[in-house]
């Protein structure tokens, strides 16, 4: 059994924690990090962080999914709610941009990207890494990132081009891998071509997962991410483990003895 973190749960949207983390504390994962997406999210990602302290580890933002349905006033106080209790938490996450056009049709280009700018201002004044979503719109989330001059980002299931991906290793950043690696053909590619120290395992629980074989995913299954990169890079589960741990407890700052 290898000591694995899940950097990135939606633990907020699943109906029985208790199990998920029985269950992943059994698969060997040490930590998970919960990310929220809005501010009644947040509150219960903090909440559940609460109650599974040294095990769950809150990340707070607002995710563009969620814009198409606050006027500026709902927008505002998601922000405070942000700002006022990111100390909490070991990250701003999972914020980013959306490109998609069903996304567009609720939330401009425009209104994304100005959320965006301030919720990478407040990861900065308050030193935290951000968790970035960037579907279709990788290298303007990219931009963004670096325009905030913002130290420790990781793009989170990446799948976009090869060219930014470079641009992401060159200024130190990370990418995950998600259980997505068994199958999807564009996430593999930017997986097989990312360095493994900058390479994290998460899972997007309770996103669902496969193609043939459908299944809602939990947190113990960072150890398919696992069992993936490490076929994929031809690179024994073991190194990948404690690189990608490793690389964990440093990004996010875990107190965990590792």
């Amino acid at each position: 059994m290898y000591r694995l973190v899940d950097t990135h749960a939606h633990l907020d949207e699943v109906p029985d924690v208790d199990a998920m983390v029985d269950e992943a504390r059994e698969a060997g994962v040490m930590a998970v990090v919960a990310v929220g997406s809005g501010r009644e999210s947040n509150a219960r990602t903090l909440e559940i962080a609460q109650e599974y302290r040294g095990c769950v580890y809150p990340a707070l933002g607002l995710h563009p999914w969620e814009l198409g349905s606050l006027g500026a006033a709902g927008v505002d106080a998601d922000l405070r709610f942000v700002d006022e209790n990111i100390t909490s938490a070991v990250a701003a996450g999972e914020i980013g941009l959306d490109y998609d056009k069903r996304v567009l049709k609720l939330a401009s280009k425009e209104l994304q990207k100005e959320v965006l700018v301030q919720l990478l201002g407040i990861a900065r004044r308050h030193r935290k890494p951000v968790i970035i979503h960037s579907r279709y719109a990788w290298k303007d989330a990219l931009q963004a990132v670096r325009d905030a001059g913002i130290e420790k980002a990781v793009f989170h299931w990446f799948t976009g081009f090869s060219s930014v991906l470079r641009e992401i290793i060159e200024h130190g950043y990370f990418i995950s891998a998600t259980p997505a690696t068994e199958y999807h053909e564009e996430h593999r590619r930017a997986v097989k071509e990312a360095p493994l120290h900058r390479l994290l395992l998460e899972t997007d629980c309770p996103v669902t997962y496969g193609r043939e074989h459908r299944y809602r995913s939990r947190p113990a299954d960072v150890v398919r991410d696992l069992k993936a990169v490490s076929q994929l890079k031809g690179v024994d589960e073991a190194t990948v483990a404690n690189e990608t741990t490793r690389n964990a407890v440093g990004f996010f700052s875990l107190d965990l003895a590792f």
